[in-house]
């Protein structure tokens, strides 16, 4: 079984995420991950956790989502000799790209990645990372485009998952899903 926090660890990461009430609209509490970043103890404590939960899982890459993933994720392939894949949205990566549009409460958007993002490798094993999952809008279009590009997506990480919500859950069908933090 994968490793999980120890409540020392636990705790040194969910004391270094601010609350910011009202933000982005009226209603909302905000999970600020800018305060975990500038804590070098709680950066670490999560990295090592990464580390230590994914380090047997024989991945191939780690695919981090536009754009607080990228911080996680190039970090932890660094972390595990892995390769990092950015998954952007629409118009930011230079070369041949494919794309997966997904709904938002207003309209839709869409993300892409290289046609070659994954190498000559097939089937290759990859985890995707984000700071966060909610709806799981943006998630869910993530491990469809890994999926499409001949590559598995082997897992989902996030450092919290809002669990009121139906994104874990949804998410769930398609692979497996892990969230470090779980906000009710």
């Amino acid at each position: 079984m994968a490793k999980e926090l120890t409540k020392e660890q636990r705790a040194i990461i969910e004391d270094s995420i601010r609350d910011v009430k009202d933000f982005p609209k009226p209603g909302i509490i905000f999970k600020d991950i800018t305060t975990l970043l500038n804590n070098k103890e709680a950066y670490a404590t999560l990295m090592q956790h990464l580390h230590d939960r994914y380090k047997e899982y024989d991945l191939d890459y780690i695919a981090g989502i536009d754009a607080r993933g990228f911080i996680f994720g190039a970090a932890l392939a660094q972390m595990l000799g892995l390769g990092f894949v950015p998954i952007r949205k629409k118009g930011k990566l230079p070369y041949t790209t494919i794309s997966q549009k997904y709904s938002l409460e207003y309209g839709f958007d869409e993300i892409e990645v290289h046609i070659d993002a994954f190498g000559e490798k097939d089937a290759a094993k990859v985890l995707i990372i984000d700071d966060l999952i909610a709806t799981g809008g943006t998630a869910n279009a993530a491990a469809e485009l890994v999926n499409q590009t001949g590559a598995k997506c082997v897992a989902c990480c996030f450092i919290i998952g809002l669990t009121f919500l139906d994104g874990i859950k949804n998410l769930k069908e398609k692979t497996e899903v892990y969230s470090v933090i779980e906000v009710n």
